[in-house]
């Protein structure tokens, strides 16, 4: 069942526990990013350097800056958690590092600029604490609550080995540095003590980025189903970091077998997956309500950045192949990206779409997921947990409910594991009369996007229908086993009253008849008075023959109609002091519409004169254009609130739902009950005569 509201919201507040905003932290990123691309942008134009290695390293960077600047900035508006924190790192350092390197080109055009070591150094040592930290740190911390031990010990050693390379880099003494390093150490221990340890730390990078997309991959595999969205797609981005760092850890050796723009090329490949994976589990794809700022986001990344590395790639390779013509590379990819960039764009939506969304995003999936789910069902509930399990698994949602109104409620629940947030009600109305409710809610610590309101919103009509279809069927199957229980008991009730009481009657006199035969010749007075007798026995059988006739169906019905029934029938409540008064005219009615109101009234007046104590009853039948109208109204105690409705209640409503018509039992405008039956006139219009073709036959009900 459902989580209680209390149990909800303590696991809301559990969730959000510790997650502050920092809205002015968000935008100084930003601002720092934008800064830093303007101002690179602008040095590498000044500088008009020619393309190299040394400007593939620059562009990564550069997309460092702008990539994780922006995912910083939209994490941090809504929660700050350490991951933001690193990213923003990243993209400030990935941007510090890109100026400084177009501010060292600018310079060789203008050497007359100052040259502040700390920014002519910055492509060496920016860039360092926030990609290490990336790969060898970031997708251990990408987790809700407190870290297992193992994970704090990776967290700890990654965390070591980027402080020990950006000490030795902002300390490094030697000509390797360019422009020197900010805080050098002259000693030749010192320097000695980096060339031995340096090139073991950046071999630890990617390894310990592969331990860190095992890791991941181990989470995703055994962990509950609630903590595993989206933590496939980060340990393939984490493994794609972390290799992509590899070529720059080879020793030299066989780092010279492979082509220099490779490294670099790989980094910039990597940027394409990563920022998406951490936004897919990070933001939870609809975490904190900005899932239209995370979908333009990913589409802008990745479309920037396949477009960038297939550009890089395809100019490197084409240059390598066709080395004489040096600008026909650069015309051949331009016009080659040119053609796939529409539809890698409607690929890149469609996929980002289905991340964000989930089946929100095809809408006629979701109605044919529905669609099989209800024809699969084999009995009304099945038909509404189909549904909800359908909603709860196309939609992504953390549960749904159905719920189900009518005098035979039902339920049907499904939930994808896991605490749940705040839920979105929406009424089922089918008719214009509310049938039940529909209960969805998002995942922990999600709130429901509009996409996905907006795809709940067009599905209530198909939902209503089948939970329409589902109180039918159950109203149905429990008609039919009250009809079979009332079947039954008036057999029983027939059975015991021919058995009690007609049977000993019939057995009783033809003991009378043998014993005034023996008397017919010994005794002929004696013999008149036992037949006398046994003719007033056979009289009162007789009766009860009649009294259970009239119970079962008046013949007076049959043959004179409802009005002169309802007349007979106030007659038999007058020696009980009851005093009933009927108000009917006779009306020309079908056969069955008759019985039905008849047996309404009936089940009415018995209710009056077993249950309210009332002395007085009020029958009154009319007729207008509207359809039939019968109220029957007693002056007695009324129906006290809170009582569920009996047997002979339901045998009411379903007599007039029988009929077409509506049945509605309540306290009178003066006190006690009215019970009010109506019937559309399309229902009291008797068939037309047979063999007459001119007359166009009525419906009645059967």
């Amino acid at each position: 069942m459902p989580p209680q509201p209390g149990a909800r919201d303590a696991v809301d507040r559990a969730a959000a526990g510790g997650d502050h905003r920092h809205p002015a932290a968000a935008w100084s990123v930003l601002v720092a990013c934008a800064l830093f691309v303007v101002a690179t942008a602008i040095c590498w134009v000044a500088a008009r350097r020619p393309w190299g290695l040394s400007q593939l390293y620059f562009l990564v960077d550069f997309t460092d800056c702008a990539v994780y600047g922006t995912v910083a900035w939209l994490i941090l508006l809504r929660r700050a958690h350490p991951v933001a924190w690193l990213l923003a790192a990243t993209g400030i350092g990935g941007g510090l590092s890109a100026l400084g390197a177009q501010y060292v080109d600018l310079l060789a055009v203008h050497p007359t600029l100052p040259a502040p070591v700390l920014l002519t150094s910055a492509q060496h040592w920016a860039w360092a604490p926030g990609m290490l930290s990336l790969i060898v740190v970031l997708p251990w911390l990408v987790r809700e609550g407190r870290l297992p031990w193992p994970a704090r010990a990776a967290v700890v050693t990654g965390a070591l080995v980027v402080a020990a390379f950006e000490l030795f880099q902002l300390t490094w003494p030697g000509p390797a540095a360019g422009a020197g390093a900010p805080l050098p150490i002259r000693s030749a221990a010192w320097a000695d003590l980096i060339v031995y340890v340096q090139p073991v730390l950046v071999a630890a990078v990617p390894l310990l980025g592969l331990a860190a997309a095992v890791g991941v991959a181990w989470r995703w595999r055994t962990g509950p189903a609630a903590e595993r969205v989206g933590l496939g797609w980060l340990a393939v981005g984490a493994a794609l970091l972390a290799l992509s760092f590899a070529p720059v850890a080879l020793p030299a050796e066989p780092a010279a077998h492979l082509a220099d723009w490779l490294a670099p090329a790989a980094m910039l490949a990597s940027q394409a997956f990563f920022p998406a994976a951490v936004l897919a589990v990070v933001l939870r794809q609809r975490l904190w309500g900005i899932e239209i700022a995370v979908r333009r986001t990913l589409v802008w990344f990745l479309m920037t950045f396949l477009l960038v590395a297939a550009y890089v790639l395809g100019v490197s390779v084409l240059d390598a192949l066709l080395p004489a013509t040096p600008a026909l590379p650069g015309v051949l990819v331009t016009a080659l990206v040119a053609v796939g960039v529409q539809p890698g764009r409607i690929r890149v939506q469609r996929w980002v779409d289905r991340l964000i969304h989930g089946a929100a995003a095809e809408p006629l999936g979701v109605v044919r997921g529905l669609g099989h789910r209800i024809s699969a069902a084999e009995d009304a509930t099945d038909v509404l947990t189909g549904v909800a399990q359908s909603l709860t698994d196309l939609l992504r949602l953390g549960a749904c409910g159905i719920v189900v109104d009518g005098p035979e409620p039902c339920t049907a629940y499904h939930s994808s594991a896991g605490p749940m947030g705040k839920p979105l009600v929406l009424p089922l109305r089918r008719g214009g009369r509310e049938v039940g409710r529909l209960t969805a809610w998002a995942r922990a610590g999600e709130r429901l996007d509009g996409r996905t309101r907006a795809a709940l919103v067009d599905l209530v009509p198909v939902v209503s229908s089948a939970a329409s279809l589902a109180a039918t069927s159950r109203a149905l199957v429990a008609s039919r086993a009250r009809l079979a229980e009332a079947r039954d008991s008036e057999r029983r009730k027939l059975r015991r009253d021919l058995h009690d009481g007609l049977g000993p009657a019939l057995a009783g006199v033809a003991l009378g008849l043998q014993a005034a035969r023996n008397l017919l010749t010994a005794d002929p007075a004696a013999a008149g008075h036992l037949l006398d007798r046994l003719r007033d026995e056979l009289d009162q059988g007789v009766e009860q023959v009649r009294d259970l006739a009239r119970g079962l169906l008046p013949p007076v019905l049959g043959e004179r109609g409802l009005a002169p029934a309802l007349h007979e029938l106030a007659q038999r409540y007058a020696p009980s002091g009851l005093d009933v008064r009927v108000a009917a005219s006779p009306l020309p009615l079908p056969e069955p519409v008759a019985t039905a109101v008849y047996g309404i009234v009936a089940e009415a007046l018995a209710n009056a004169y077993r249950h309210s104590g009332a002395r007085t009853c009020r029958i009154t039948v009319r007729r207008d254009g509207s359809g039939l109208t019968v109220d029957v109204g007693d002056d007695g105690s009324g129906i006290p609130s809170g009582v569920p409705s009996g047997i002979g209640m339901l045998s009411m409503r379903e007599r007039a739902e029988g009929i077409g018509g509506t049945c509605r039992i309540g306290p009178g405008p003066a006190g006690g009950t009215t019970v009010t039956v109506r019937v559309p006139a399309e229902r009291c219009e008797l068939p037309a005569p047979a063999g007459d073709p001119s007359a166009a036959p009525a419906v009645v009900a059967s």
